[in-house]
């Protein structure tokens, strides 16, 4: 018997211990971050979290396919609004709140982002980045001219002061903020660890090859927009229940394109961690930025980093540390 073969059988408990540290951090992380907003007292710390956890969703949904795969998305913002104005019209049509809203913003982001890989994945380079982006004009066409919803007016949403047995509804919403990016951290984990993550960066490597040896490209990759669909889509969906009002051009806001692909250049594409410690970073000085100057300076700041970090570091932050070894 081959040494290889008697490696074998230690390797899927190493995983599972591996996945099982993974998890457990994260509810100890998860927990302290709770615990530290309670202790602040301060409502607007909840939102502040909110905020940065929705674009910890929004860049882990956008490595997927842009990381993993190579190719470079621009509608995030199409499928956030997405997310949003479905929640928006299943609480219009059943009443129903915000939790089966996430729901079903997940299944709308899906089909739309398996609908729109079908039709634009033969494409690439700038012209799949091209194709995405008119999706995000053609969706936030169809919503101006959608009174169900608001149309060009907004569509407001009346909110409870409270629900048990949080002491707040920003504290509600930064909960249920933290376990979507606990849930969508953890599902990028299991796609960069599994067959259809390694047949995503073989993609990005070089597709010819990858076809050449068997690879079922255009099938993965619808994979990978559909899964990229759902997590952006439901990062949106509890956006007019953040705000209490949500009108087009905030939901197709260019911040949201900016910084899906932004965060994971910065923090490092390819990699679960990487948008995670982009978001955490840009979105903190945002914050910081809004808090103390002007909301104006967001993409600036956005704009700058970019800059620095394409220039100084191109693999991102953790690609920088990986190479300094």
């Amino acid at each position: 018997m081959s040494t290889t073969a008697l490696a074998r059988p230690a390797t899927a408990p190493a995983k599972l211990q591996r996945g099982l540290a993974f998890w457990l951090g994260a509810l100890a992380i998860g927990i302290g971050l709770f615990l530290g907003l309670r202790g602040l007292g301060n409502d607007y710390a909840y939102f502040a979290g909110y905020f940065i956890l929705q674009y910890v969703v929004l860049a882990t949904a956008w490595n997927i396919l842009g990381g993993y795969a190579g190719y470079v998305d621009f509608g995030a913002a199409g499928f956030m609004a997405a997310g949003a104005y479905t929640a928006i019209a299943l609480r219009k049509a059943t009443g129903l709140d915000l939790l089966p809203g996430i729901v079903a913003a997940g299944l709308v982001g899906g089909l739309l982002g398996l609908g729109t890989g079908y039709l634009t994945l033969r494409l690439k380079g700038v012209y799949f980045s091209i194709a995405t982006l008119c999706l995000s004009v053609v969706l936030q066409t169809l919503v101006v001219n959608w009174d169900y919803v608001g149309g060009s007016r907004g569509a407001y949403v009346i909110r409870p002061q409270t629900i048990d047995p949080f002491t707040s509804y920003g504290e509600y919403l930064f909960i249920v903020m933290l376990v979507l990016a606990i849930g969508a951290v953890g599902i990028a984990r299991a796609v960069e660890n599994s067959r259809l993550g390694r047949g995503l960066q073989a993609i990005r490597d070089n597709e010819r090859a990858a076809e050449a040896v068997g690879v079922p490209t255009l099938r993965l990759k619808l994979v990978a927009t559909a899964l990229c669909g759902a997590l952006m889509a439901i990062a949106g969906a509890p956006l007019p229940y953040y705000s209490g009002y949500l009108n087009p051009e905030a939901a197709f806001s260019l911040a949201y394109a900016v910084n899906a692909i932004a965060m994971p250049l910065i923090g490092g594409a390819g990699t679960w961690a990487g948008p995670v410690i982009g978001a955490v970073l840009l979105g903190a000085m945002q914050q910081a930025a809004t808090v103390t100057i002007s909301s104006a300076l967001n993409l600036f700041i956005v704009g700058w980093m970019l800059v620095v970090f394409v220039a100084l570091a191109p693999r991102g932050i953790l690609g920088w540390f990986r190479t300094r070894r």
